[in-house]
This record gives structure tokens, C-alpha cells and sequence, in this order.
């Protein structure tokens, strides 16, 4: 949306905070108008300065435009502002007596006075070229009308419509999908080609002219079908807003636009699209989200019953290095089934790993064979993870915790404190204990430690030090192993 404070206007603008969101309202809804009548829309503001400067500009999708400059910020010239001036003092459309040439084209040039409150705040210039081809194809005189029709609501407030669905949801119509006209009884009076075939596909075979839409269109709309609770206020044109009808899966997404002259209800505009294969490619992605939600909770059943598989034969294991085994298999598993779990509830390849680690923490502190006191704390936070980095990083967070309560807290009291640094894609964690410390050249040397190592410097491409403590304010002894890991952008 242009800003209207624009530096480049070459003067200031001194208009209220209402009169600003008014015009602001109007930028976001006059496309409908320029593609109707295949004309430029110019919205002109007065400055301190007296002179009239172009503050946004409105092109046609539906043909070629007359200005192929950009045109903010200019003013407009003198022998025009004349007529601009007698817009607003009038309050009335004033249709210029003589075309401009631009070249070798003949410009039309219509005044509009834009109102809020009954108070002129500015001027939208329609700008039409001359003639009956526009853009390689003949104008429609319906077509036009509405163009005049939504200009003169411009002119008495009435437009834009305040709450009017402008860009409710993906496939919004626009004039060249279809353009319906109805009169206040919610009769078609007019509906271009595309609008009749939308309406054909939907299953309203017969010509739809002379004929209340709503009633047609409900007509065919099998029984028990759920419709929307805007359809009929929008097919009657009484509400400015969108709707959508289905029938035998044709989708038709409508728009209303009700007319207003003197205060007075005189009809509606309505454009319509068919949005079938939007809504086709929508269903088929959810269908998709929910194959991968339910083969990430299965992925977690199963391996929930690996787990309990692992625990039962560890239960009936006779050594106690077979059960020490057992026991961290089934630990292993159980973090990699927590991330499956959170998979299972996102639409997308993501998890929210503050929640994730705050579980597998707790079940690794529980699991591990300390004979003191242990406390767990997160410092920090982790954020939003894909996918594969954040199984990756589960399982070697995990190791590490449990590493720090079994070796360096065993058989004592102590904290073990996770502190998380994210920065864009990097990661920094330090899991640090207040334990007994490490003797050099004992690390590196067990099968967790090799695990970590493996999926820190492969699935996370980062690197991995053991460190001992030596910050008094966490005791002064104990080890810090820091992790730093390139996640995939998220």
C-alpha cells in the first residue's frame, strides 16, 4: 500500500488519522473499479502548498494502461487543478470538456470527489482513452455502468465499504473472473461470459438473466449439504462480503458489493470465480499433512513398543551389564519416540524443541543411575527445529545429560544446567554439571560419547569440547561440554 506521507510529494499532507485510513481503504478496493471501466484510477491529495500531488496510482488488469510512467509524487498541472478544485467545491463527478493527448492518444478525464463524513478529502481521476477498443477488445457498456456506479458512491461517502472482503482468503474474485449485476430484488440483470460459465460448471444450466440468483443457485444445491452462513446475503447482494458455494464439486467463490445512490439500495455487484482447483490442491496438501502426521505418530507407537520390548528383556536380563545395556537402548529409543510424538502434532516438519528437550531431559535425569540428589535446569531457549536436526539433537543432549548424571554426579548430590544460545541457524549448548570432572584423556572413549560425536559433526555439522568448570560461581569444578550445531533453516 503507497504511504500517503510520502517525503516526495513536495509538501506536507495535513489530513486526520481517519481521513488517512479512509484513503488507505479506498487504495486497498478501487482495482475493482479501473478494471471495470479499463481506466487509470489517480488519487490526487492537496497540500499545504495549495497544489494537488498524486499519492497513489491504480492501473486495470483487464487492459492497457494510459500512463506507463510511474506518476506518484507528481503534481498535477495547473490548467487541471482548476477542474479539481470545482470537484470539491462542488462535491459532485465532473467529467473534463476536453480529452488530454498524451501523445497521440486521447485521454477522458473524470473528476471524482473522494467524501468520508459528507467532508471532500481528496480527488480520484478516472482516465479513460478515447474510444471504443481499449486494450484489444471492446468495453462492455454494462461494465461501465458499475464503474460509474461505484464513482458515485466515491463521491457520497458510500464507498469504500467499510468491512467489505477485500482479501478474505486465497482466490478472491476479481473483474475478469466474472461480473455479475443484480438489481434490488437480487434479479441478474447483467453477467458477463466468464460469470455465466462459472455459473454453468456450478450447475445452473439455463440462461441465468431475469432470474433471482439466490433461488437458482439454491436450487441445485443438493439437500443436507453445509453451506456457508453468508451465501444467501451475499447472493442477494445485501452484505459486502464473500462467500463460497459448492456443488457436485465445483467450487465458486462469490463477492458482493452492494450499490448505493442518494442513501438509497439499488443493487449489487457481484464477481465470481471458480476456485475448484484452489480448493482441489488445498484438500489434496491437507490429505498430505495428515498422512504425515499419522506415519509420525505410528513411527512413535512403534517405537514405543520397541522400548517396552527393551525394558521387559531387560528385566529378564541375569548380568548386570546386559541390563546396564538394555537400559540405554531403551532410553535412546524413547527420545528419538518424543520427537515422533511432536512431529505427529505440527502440520509441518518442525517441532517446538524447548517443549521436546524439557521432556527428554526429564527422562534422562530420571533413567540415569545416580545415588544422590540430582536437579535439572534449562537456561535459554532452543526455538523452532526441523525435522532431522531435531531428532539429531535430542539423542546427543540426552547422551550428555545422562553422561553428567551417571559419571560425573555419581553417587553424590549436584545440578546439571543446559544453557541454550540460538542466533538464525546457529546453536551453542553448554550441558554443564558440578560433579567430580573429568581426567584428561578419559573422554571420547564410550559408545554414548561416540554417538554424540557422530551426530554432532554429521546430522547437526558442528563440533563438540569437553571442558572442565571453572567458574566460581558454579562451584568451580564439574565439566562443560559445549555443543555447536548448524541447524537447517527452519
Amino acid at each position: 500500500m503507497p504511504n500517503l506521507l510520502s517525503p516526495s510529494t513536495r509538501g506536507s499532507i495535513d489530513l486526520p488519522a481517519a481521513d488517512l485510513d479512509w484513503l488507505h481503504q479506498l487504495i486497498a478496493d478501487w482495482q475493482v473499479i479501473a478494471d471495470l471501466s479499463v481506466s487509470d484510477l489517480m488519487l490526487w491529495i492537496r497540500t499545504d502548498t495549495g497544489r494537488f500531488v498524486a499519492a497513489a496510482h491504480c492501473r486495470p488488469a483487464t487492459g492497457a494502461t494510459v500512463h506507463l510512467e510511474d506518476v506518484i509524487g507528481r503534481r498535477m498541472p495547473a490548467a487541471r487543478e482548476a477542474v479539481a478544485l470545482e470537484t470539491l467545491t462542488s462535491v459532485q463527478v465532473v467529467v473534463a470538456a476536453d480529452p488530454e493527448w498524451t501523445g497521440t492518444t486521447a485521454v477522458r478525464e473524470e473528476y471524482v470527489p473522494v467524501v468520508r463524513d459528507s467532508e471532500p478529502i481528496a480527488v480520484v481521476t478516472r482516465e479513460t482513452s478515447v474510444g471504443v477498443m481499449r486494450g484489444g477488445r471492446i468495453v462492455h457498456q454494462a461494465q461501465e455502468d458499475l464503474a460509474d456506479a461505484l464513482c458515485l458512491m466515491i463521491a457520497q461517502g458510500a464507498f469504500p465499504i467499510r468491512g467489505a472482503a477485500t482479501g478474505v482468503r486465497h482466490g478472491t474474485p476479481r473483474v475478469g473472473d466474472g461480473v455479475v449485476r443484480l438489481d434490488d430484488d437480487g434479479t441478474v440483470v447483467y453477467a458477463s461470459p466468464n460469470a455465466r460459465s462459472c455459473f454453468y460448471r456450478l450447475g445452473l444450466t439455463d440462461d441465468i438473466d431475469g432470474r433471482v440468483l439466490a433461488e437458482a443457485v439454491t436450487a441445485i444445491i443438493p439437500e443436507r449439504t453445509p453451506v456457508e452462513e453468508t451465501m444467501a446475503v451475499v447472493l442477494m447482494g445485501r452484505q459486502a462480503w464473500l462467500a463460497e458455494v459448492e456443488a457436485s464439486g465445483v467450487f465458486l467463490s462469490i463477492r458482493s458489493i452492494p450499490l448505493r445512490r442518494d442513501g438509497e439500495r439499488t443493487g449489487a455487484l457481484l464477481l465470481v470465480r471458480d476456485v475448484s482447483e484452489i480448493r482441489r490442491r488445498e484438500q489434496a496438501l491437507l490429505n498430505k499433512d495428515a498422512t504425515i502426521r499419522e506415519i509420525h505418530h505410528r513411527v512413535k507407537n512403534n517405537l514405543q513398543t520397541v522400548s517396552a520390548l527393551l525394558r521387559l528383556q531387560g528385566r529378564r536380563a541375569t548380568n548386570d551389564e546386559t541390563r546396564e545395556a538394555l537400559a540405554e537402548a531403551e532410553r535412546r529409543v524413547a527420545t528419538i519416540a518424543t520427537v515422533h510424538a511432536a512431529l505427529s502434532q505440527n502440520v509441518d516438519e518442525t517441532v517446538d524443541f524447548d517443549e521436546v528437550f524439557a521432556s527428554v531431559l526429564r527422562g534422562a535425569a530420571a533413567v540415569a543411575t545416580a545415588g544422590g540428589r540430582v536437579t535439572t535446569h534449562i537456561e535459554g531457549t532452543f526455538g523452532v527445529v526441523q525435522a532431522d536436526a531435531a531428532q539429531a539433537l535430542a539423542t546427543v543432549l540426552a547422551e550428555l545429560v545422562t553422561n553428567a548424571v551417571e559419571h560425573g554426579l555419581e553417587d553424590c548430590d549436584g545440578t546439571v544446567t543446559v544453557t541454550a544460545e540460538r542466533d538464525g541457524d546457529d546453536l551453542t549448548v553448554h550441558v554443564i554439571d558440578d560433579g567430580v570432572g573429568f581426567e584428561p584423556g578419559t573422554v571420547m572413549t564410550g559408545l554414548g560419547t561416540r554417538i554424540v560425536s557422530t551426530l554432532v559433526h554429521g546430522e547437526l555439522r558442528g563440533i563438540i569440547d569437553w571442558q572442565p568448570v571453572t567458574d566460581p560461581a558454579r562451584g568451580g569444578h564439574g565439566t562443560d561440554v559445549v555443543v555447536r550445531a548448524r541447524l537447517a533453516p527452519s
